[in-house]
């Protein structure tokens, strides 16, 4: 069913009728195109638009579609142009000439407007429940290894002992900088365009309010024409997922590089592994290389539609059916990456041995050589020169830095005494380094502890916004719903 037509006198060419059809990329809406009809239902009826026996038969029907669709029989086809269309159609098969009244004063601009903030609304409630389960991951993993180390590194060069629980954790506290992004991205796309029409308003007096709450917004959107021409929130949306997958090529990147032979760090379970179709005693990190190269394809969709987005004129145009395109695909595999990289994290197997054995390389406390000749007085740029000097005179010697005898020391200067050789206790390094955030013992406890109250916190945000999400449904069709 077409929702235009009456002034044309030929048929819309084949190829450009396929073309621009939408319905593909469309079905990933199709729970928010019933919702948002069901609500303007009410406020048709509200209007005096349809009879309190009308909205009870749409409503019914509507609701039928939900749960059949939910069931696996969805409503549309290959041959419907758009989700709107299709459920217009299914209306008219099901309850007849009533349906046709379902589109009042109502312009799929404003359709597709509500949709897709509707839509991602739900999205980054799936994808920050999935960075809670990451953090979950990571937490577990912290609290096992809070004793075992590992060598920190800038450059991909050995810098400084650290707790491995240490290095786990920066990795939580960069998430959660993700999830917060998420939930103010969240909040900004909370205002519904509903009621908007095309591009001027609507004309039968409806009660924006009430659509705006049943739908679960904060408020109706301010201004007609913004409202139906606005994605900003299809790019704010795009680059908090910028931001979110960036980070997990980043920890996939030294996840990949652990697992080489080279380093030996970690394991990546079979799970997520795969073989050469060649070299039977391959076993690849696929499954992290396929999240690394996907962080591309996240990267693209925010250059495709800021592209599409930057020289549109007011209002609506037909290149904006392209952002659906990247936010929907996005959005539903971001679902996936998070939950497969939660499952790499969980089944890691670290090899704690080899990573002590690189932390014990003594150049690794250079820096407590530096720190302790302060500590006697000695200007901090002056001990950094002092210890360069050691640690070449250490490589020309072929000494181990611990090895190093006094005389020689003091060669170099005489502030050296007997109390170097305490240096080379890596607990005590790590010991020392107490200040907040830092990787000492007590340090690290208080950094799972504060994770710990921040996890209690995102689980707190979730629930309370599945179970606002899951009274859009009681609102609109009287009875509760899970599977929103």
């Amino acid at each position: 069913m077409k929702l235009w037509g009456g002034r044309f006198s030929e048929e819309p060419d084949k190829a450009f009728l396929e073309f621009s059809s939408s319905i593909a990329t469309d079905s990933y809406l199709w729970r928010e195109e019933i919702l948002q009809n069901a609500a303007y239902v009410y406020a048709l009826n509200d209007a005096g638009i349809l009879t309190d026996e009308e909205k009870r038969t749409i409503i019914d029907a509507l609701r039928n579609m939900y749960l059949n669709t939910s069931a696996g029989r969805p409503f549309w086809s290959r041959e419907d142009e758009d989700i709107h269309s299709a459920v217009e159609r299914s209306l008219f098969e099901l309850i007849g000439e009533s349906a046709l009244k379902v589109h009042t004063g109502r312009s799929r601009n404003e359709q597709i407007a509500t949709d897709l903030r509707l839509f991602l609304k739900r999205k980054i409630l799936e994808i920050n429940s999935g960075i809670l389960s990451i953090h979950h991951s990571i937490l577990e993993k912290a609290r096992i290894h809070i004793d075992d180390v590992i060598p920190g590194y800038t450059h991909m060069q050995r810098a400084q002992p650290v707790r491995l629980a240490h290095h786990l954790l920066s990795w939580f506290f960069m998430l959660k900088r993700d999830f917060d992004r998420f939930v103010s991205a969240r909040k900004k796309m909370d205002f519904c365009p509903l009621g908007s029409g095309a591009l001027a308003g609507n004309s039968f007096g409806l009660n924006r309010k009430l659509i705006s709450e049943m739908l679960g917004f904060k408020d109706p959107s301010q201004n007609s024409m913004d409202a139906v021409s606005d994605r900003d929130f299809v790019l704010h949306f795009l680059s908090q997922a910028v931001n979110l997958i960036l980070h997990i090529s980043r920890f996939s990147e030294e996840i990949i590089c652990w697992n080489t032979k080279e380093f030996g760090f970690v394991e990546v379970g079979e799970k997520y592994s795969t073989g050469s179709s060649l070299m039977p005693q391959k076993k690849n990190p696929d499954s992290l290389e396929l999240i690394r190269a996907f962080s591309g394809r996240v990267i693209g969709a925010w250059v495709q539609v800021a592209t599409v987005l930057k020289s549109l004129p007011l209002t609506y145009n037909r290149d904006l059916q392209e952002d659906r395109v990247f936010a929907c695909e996005i959005s539903e595999n971001m679902c996936t990456v998070l939950r497969i990289f939660s499952d790499v994290i969980r089944t890691l197997h670290f090899d704690v041995e080899r990573m002590k054995e690189a932390a014990s390389d003594e150049y690794l406390l250079a820096t407590d050589i530096a720190d302790y000749l302060v500590r006697k007085g000695v200007p901090f740029r002056k001990a950094h020169e002092i210890v360069g000097r050691v640690v070449k005179h250490s490589e020309e010697s072929g000494k181990k830095l611990s090895e190093i005898e006094l005389d020689e020391l003091k060669s170099i200067s005489p502030i050296f005494e007997d109390d170097y050789y305490e240096i080379f206790n890596i607990e005590l390094s790590l010991e020392k380094k107490t200040s907040v955030g830092g990787t000492s013992r007590s340090s690290v406890l208080t950094q799972i502890k504060i994770a710990e109250e921040i996890v209690v916190r995102e689980e707190n945000w979730i629930k309370e916004e599945e179970d606002k999400q899951r009274k859009i449904f009681e609102r609109l069709f009287g009875s509760a719903y899970s599977n929103i």
